[in-house]
């Protein structure tokens, strides 16, 4: 099973330097050990304000007691909270590998059917969306998507050149005019698994 995790790290005030600097080292040296393992498979960073230590990290695990035991394990986890949102299988992911060019971002979609809208038209809609995913992963544009908790919820890794064109590419869904979307820029995060594959 796959998680989304946001993990923010709040460094007690008088906390030394050097405390910090072994502890990052050895989170990110811990960190490698899991990606191997297949626990970690991304991290980014999110946008930041200063001060702010944020890590968004897609994680791998059997269950949410051995995603626990994974978080518990890292050690800077004495500092930090962790958010975690449960990821399903999409029909439409087209499981890619990250890039390595573009900018990644990640898209929460909320779809809203009107009322009265006739099955078959939500049919034939849902089909061309499949089919235009599918377009967008050929592209190189959708790289993952995974169903969220609650009704009609949705999570795209997209891939675009700035957040024009990835606009410009969500416009160009056939669910777009039924869909609410929130948009989240990624930047490479020092020990992210996919800048050692790339």
């Amino acid at each position: 099973m796959e998680y989304l995790v946001t993990m923010t790290t709040h460094i007690p005030d008088g906390t030394p330097g050097q405390a910090v600097d072994d502890i990052r080292a050895r989170e990110a040296a811990h960190t490698r050990e899991l990606a191997a393992q297949g626990h970690v498979l991304r991290l980014w960073r999110p946008p930041l304000q200063p001060g702010e230590w944020r890590t968004l990290g897609l994680f791998a695990a059997a269950d949410d007691g051995q995603l626990t035991e994974v978080l518990t394990s890292m050690p800077l986890r004495v500092w930090r909270t962790d958010e975690v949102t449960p990821l399903s299988p999409h029909p439409n992911n087209p499981a890619l590998a990250a890039k390595g060019t573009g900018t990644e971002f990640l898209v929460t979609f909320t779809i809203s059917i009107p009322k009265g809208t006739p099955g078959q038209t939500v049919d034939d809609t849902e089909a061309r969306e499949a089919q235009r995913a599918k377009e967008l992963a050929g592209q190189g544009h959708l790289l993952r998507l995974w169903r969220l908790p609650g009704e009609s919820r949705s999570l795209g890794l997209w891939n675009a050149g700035d957040p024009a064109e990835l606009q410009a590419i969500l416009k160009s869904l056939p669910l777009d005019s039924w869909m609410t979307d929130e948009t989240t820029p990624l930047t490479p995060h020092p020990s992210d698994p996919a800048l050692t594959l790339s």
